[in-house]
């Protein structure tokens, strides 16, 4: 594992190999193992190791990055010589900012030694308890257990230095039976908290209880979306609370920010610094990332910039860049949304007629100023009447405006950390909505 010692040692060695006017070094490490199982029994067991050294050169107004994995010195010295030249054929950029110099940074404790050393057999006796979950109920189970540690570090020739350690850890499991499905996944900096038997009998429990489902027909309903689907949803939304995208005109905030676009309830910031998230407290640029508000009872407060996007907007830099060169602009990654106290259970009791949805799959984007966005129910969806769940239904395809989805929420349960499988890991709550458009039915 890379330590900050050593990471410093090579960016010493890039120091003595670049010629460059500027140079930056992006160093870092991945430990990373997975246990897959599929019909009951482990079938794969991988893990992998690697180190990355990417070394940027400014000459003349231009820049390039080239990038290597090993660390000899003679491969330093090549790599810093490909990116200066690289760099020589680009066409000049008057807007390249200089690179900064050193910044101060709050520490973030997101390391712990037990999700790094977790074994194989630790991960096989997990799965185990899962797999005696399945088959206590004639289920089958599949699904991944993963662990790892990543440690990365940003440096340049102006004294910057900032380094950073995590680990992280995910359970994902889908039970099957012969008519219906059930899933549960989360995602943590530390496997302790993850309970993989506890996530099991979930997905068991909604296997179960969505047996040979039922047809509903397709139409507006009230829903009570589990924090999953919340997060995959939203997840389109906050692409667009970039900068540069809102500064090209390719964001839905075109025109918005500073306007009142989602309902009194709906209150969003970007905060690495939640006890709940994940990730390095800087940029890929080096920047401190700041606590961001972006919507605040339901008015668009704000948007995250790197550096090169705040001096084109005239304001100042939040620490949300990516590596240069890049074209992308920046995107928050830390979302936290405020939530309430209301559990899922309080929310189904408080159902006349509605759905319930465990989470939703293939999403794709119909109107990206609307945004409008399409997909299916998937391992879990379920008839809600006179508050209490009646029975299992056949999935349903959505044609739904999140912006309009975040005007329609009558309930907001308490923020959890989220894992899904269409977007990032967020800090979100279940909510219940009305009026949610399904358009068709599938046939499972």
């Amino acid at each position: 594992m890379l330590t900050r010692k050593k990471a410093e040692e090579i960016f010493t060695q890039v120091l003595k190999y670049s010629t460059a006017e500027e140079t930056e070094a992006i160093i870092g490490s991945t430990s990373y193992s997975l246990t897959r199982f599929a019909n009951n029994i482990i079938h794969q067991n991988v893990a992998e190791e690697g180190v990355s050294v990417s070394v940027r050169a400014v000459v003349d107004h231009r820049t390039a990055r080239a990038s290597t994995n090993k660390l000899d010195e003679a491969s330093i010295r090549e790599v810093c010589e490909a990116a200066l030249a690289l760099a020589r054929t680009q066409p000049p950029d008057p807007g390249l900012l200089g690179m900064p110099g050193p910044q101060t940074f709050r520490s973030v404790d997101r390391f712990h030694p037990g999700t790094a050393n977790l074994s194989p057999q630790a991960r096989a006796e997990m799965v185990k308890k899962v797999v005696a979950r399945a088959e206590k109920d004639h289920l089958t189970a599949a699904g991944i257990l993963s662990s790892g540690s990543v440690a990365s570090g940003v440096f340049n020739s102006r004294g910057l230095g900032a380094f950073h350690e995590e680990t992280s850890s995910e359970f994902s499991v889908t039970m099957l039976g012969e008519t219906s499905s059930g899933w549960a996944k989360a995602g943590s900096p530390n496997c302790e908290s993850l309970d993989p038997e506890l996530l099991a009998d979930r997905a068991a429990r909604k296997a179960l209880d969505s047996h040979d489902p039922k047809e509903v027909p397709p139409s507006k309903y009230t829903v009570i979306l589990e924090p999953s689907a919340v997060l995959d949803l939203l997840g389109f939304l906050f692409f667009d609370f970039g900068g540069l995208a809102v500064h090209e005109q390719r964001s839905c905030l075109t025109g918005r920010v500073g306007q009142k676009l989602f309902g009194d309830n709906i209150q969003v910031r970007d905060d690495v610094f939640h006890p709940l998230q994940a990730g390095a407290p800087f940029d890929g640029e080096g920047i401190p990332r700041q606590r961001v508000i972006l919507v605040e009872r339901g008015v668009v407060k704000g948007v995250v910039h790197a550096r090169r996007t705040a001096q084109l907007m005239k304001t100042q830099p939040t620490g949300h860049g990516f590596p240069l060169p890049n074209d992308i602009g920046e995107v928050p990654m830390n979302i936290v949304m405020e939530g309430n106290k209301a559990s899922v259970e309080d929310m189904i009791r408080s159902t006349e007629r509605g759905l319930l949805v465990t989470r939703l799959w293939y999403i794709r984007e119909v109107d990206p100023f609307q945004k409008i966005l399409t997909g299916m129910t998937r391992d879990g969806t379920f008839w809600v009447e006179d508050g209490k769940i009646q029975y299992g239904v056949r999935n349903l395809r959505f044609n739904q405006s999140v912006i309009e989805m975040l005007n329609h929420v009558e309930m907001l349960g308490t923020p959890q950390r989220t894992a899904g499988e269409e977007s990032f890991e967020m800090v979100v709550p279940a909510m219940k909505v009305r009026d949610f458009s399904f358009s068709s039915l599938t046939k499972f």
